[in-house]
């Protein structure tokens, strides 16, 4: 940690020198639109540039970035970066009282949006603001100076006055006193509990993010010119640092989406693109697998087959082919992320030796704390620690009794922004990053997810309950699409919402249901300790709200 300065290059300089290897290379399509090319990038960043400088902005300045995923979304982020502004990614999911509060916490001077989020923002309650500017022409929505009006409308011509015959490679030079523990970015955390904190990401930390992801994926895997499809919010750290900023300085070519990313879009843009790798979260994977892999395998003579010893393998080994089929066939594994993963089919792909693994991260580290390549991969595990970071479990015996997860290295947070005392609960002196999350390592250093600290409940006998493990449970039976497992008392009762497409389709009626949800209770009782039985289930009528990262509000509930 003392060398912090001497290992890690300009962050800014790596996104200089991408733009200029891969100048004629695609780097940006807007799904079933336009493509940018990386000198297209450079020529945009420039003009922002330019608009920034003259409108008053100072190194330093936060810029607000919110509006679904685009190739305009990107150049906006990476112009922010290499002028030395702090880049302030807001989920377009929020609500509009959730934007006026992170952009006037934040202090942004500018604020770009999507054609969305412009509809529903009320700029009256964002007094700081010296404009807003609409990502997908970069035009001014509201300009609060005179200076960025003035700029905004001879932007053409101050360009054409800098770069008179035309803008080349040797015209890109980027603001590279970005020293590592000098702020970046400020992401504010979705989380499940209420008021968001802006999380202070130093440009180290987006530089390690990089420097793992090309150690195990760029070096031998992702070849430059390889494309991917971003279907995370950028907003979110797991999407913007490994479906775009560690391809873009690779020099790859990314798809946006640039809508809501439907299971059948998904689907669809799979086919259509082939991506060299795929990023999700448990949900995207659940979901395809549940509805385009999961029907075909319950036809008796396939279930047959497979339960055959000889013929199995075969079987699998088909089934698998199907399975890559539906994510476009071309991808080295598919990484998972984010939220816990499903039982049924974590070990239904493990059976067909799917490429998977599953990572572990927060935005507190920008994101990434643990990771192994799927060949390497533990069923059940989330990976070992990755480069620039080490782990340790707060336990007296780390392999066998969970403790909190603890995290610490280049990766890490330098705080809370405006916020010391949180930032004090969760960095301690010696720089360890107290995650909130439950696990045990075992010899090999690979770590296993037991639960959130703060979602633990206390048994009757003081016992530990881990509500994911039954959640996990519940989830694979009958007509359950998902649920939340919450303490009454003593008692512990199952919110479900119940799988209302097949509900309809099988006819069944609200008795039925009823019944159903009963039998999946004393099947699910026999499964758990006594401490964790369940004593009644509760049939919900909508989906959970969820938070941008699609776990479920739990505080909500409880």
């Amino acid at each position: 940690m003392k060398e912090m300065n001497t290992i890690v290059p300009s962050f800014n300089a790596t996104i200089e020198k991408s733009i200029i290897d891969n100048w004629d290379l695609d780097a940006l399509t807007d799904y079933k639109g336009l493509t940018l090319q990386y000198h297209d990038v450079a020529r945009k960043i420039e003009k922002l540039h330019i608009l920034f400088e003259n409108s008053g902005l100072k190194r330093g300045d936060k810029v607000a970035l919110c509006g679904r995923n685009s190739a305009n979304w990107a150049v906006a982020f990476l112009a922010t970066l290499t002028y030395g502004a702090v880049a302030v990614p807001i989920l377009h999911e929020f609500t509009a009282d959730q934007v006026h509060n992170i952009v006037n916490h934040s202090e942004a001077k500018l604020l770009f949006v999507g054609d969305v989020v412009a509809q529903a923002i009320q700029p009256q309650e964002m007094t700081n603001l010296e404009g807003i500017i609409n990502l997908p022409d970069y035009s001014l929505m509201i300009s609060r100076t005179d200076k960025l009006t003035y700029a905004r409308e001879h932007l053409n011509e101050m360009f054409g006055k800098k770069y008179p015959k035309y803008f080349r490679r040797e015209h890109v030079k980027y603001y590279h006193e970005d020293n590592p523990n000098q702020m970046a970015m400020i992401n504010y955390t979705s989380g499940t509990t209420g008021f968001s904190k802006g999380v202070m990401i130093p440009y180290r930390a987006l530089w390690s993010n990089y420097d793992f992801a090309m150690h195990v994926l760029g070096n031998k895997v992702i070849k430059r010119g390889d494309k991917v499809i971003s279907i995370l919010p950028m907003a979110h750290m797991y999407g913007m640092a490994f479906e775009f900023i560690f391809e873009f300085l690779h020099g790859c070519h990314v798809y946006y989406l640039t809508r809501v990313p439907s299971p059948a879009i998904i689907a669809q843009a799979f086919s259509d693109i082939k991506p060299a790798i795929i990023i999700a979260v448990p949900l995207v994977i659940e979901k395809i697998i549940r509805k385009r892999v999961f029907p075909k395998i319950q036809d008796g003579k396939i279930k047959l087959l497979m339960n055959m010893p000889f013929i199995s393998k075969k079987v699998e080994e088909k089934i698998c082919e199907q399975v890559s089929t539906a994510f476009g066939g071309n991808f080295y594994e598919i990484i998972i992320g984010g939220a816990a993963f499903n039982q049924e089919v974590e070990q239904f792909l493990q059976r067909i030796r799917f490429p998977y693994t599953v990572g572990y991260g927060a935005t507190e580290c920008a994101p990434i704390i643990c990771y192994a390549d799927y060949k390497d991969f533990v069923a059940g595990s989330c990976g070992k620690p990755v480069k620039n970071m080490e782990v340790k479990i707060d336990s007296p015996d780390p392999e066998n009794v969970p403790g909190e997860i603890l995290a610490r290295g280049l990766n890490v947070m330098l705080g809370y922004y405006k916020n010391t005392e949180a930032t004090a609960q969760t960095i301690d002196s010696e720089g360890w990053y107290h995650t909130g999350d439950l696990g045990t390592m075992d010899a090999n250093k690979n770590v296993f997810i037991k639960g959130r600290s703060k979602n633990m409940l206390l048994g009757a006998n003081g016992q530990n309950i881990y509500p994911e493990e039954i959640e996990d449970k519940l989830n694979s039976m009958d007509l359950v699409v998902e649920s939340v497992v919450v303490q009454r008392d003593t008692k512990l009762v199952g919110l479900v919402y119940p799988d209302y497409e097949e509900v309809s389709a099988r006819k069944i009626s609200d008795n039925e249901l009823k019944n159903i949800m009963e039998a999946n209770r004393l099947v699910l009782n026999q499964e758990v300790p006594a401490y964790c039985k369940v004593a009644e289930i509760e049939i919900m009528k909508e989906e959970f709200a969820k938070t941008p990262k699609k776990s479920i509000k739990r505080f909500l509930y409880t």
